[in-house]
């Protein structure tokens, strides 16, 4: 059963923006990256999230991020 989604509708320029920043983290998508992006700040922020990446997937993930300089 496929999830439910809704649209969000952002200016042109930051989407190109979003792109650019989710072609060069390797997401396969900017939906992916974008809700990943979502899911952190909203977890920083004490917000419970949903898993959308396996563990295995989100190890890969922050593996990326830090070799491209954006975690520590």
């Amino acid at each position: 059963m496929k999830e439910e989604t809704k649209a969000v509708f952002l200016p042109a320029e930051l989407y190109d923006r979003i792109a650019e920043r989710a072609k060069l983290t390797g997401f396969s998508s900017i939906d992916k990256y974008v809700i990943f992006l979502l899911d952190e700040v909203l977890e920083e922020n004490g917000e419970e999230t949903r898993a959308i990446f396996s563990k295995a997937e989100e190890e890969e993930i922050k593996k990326r991020l830090k070799a491209l300089g954006y975690l520590d």
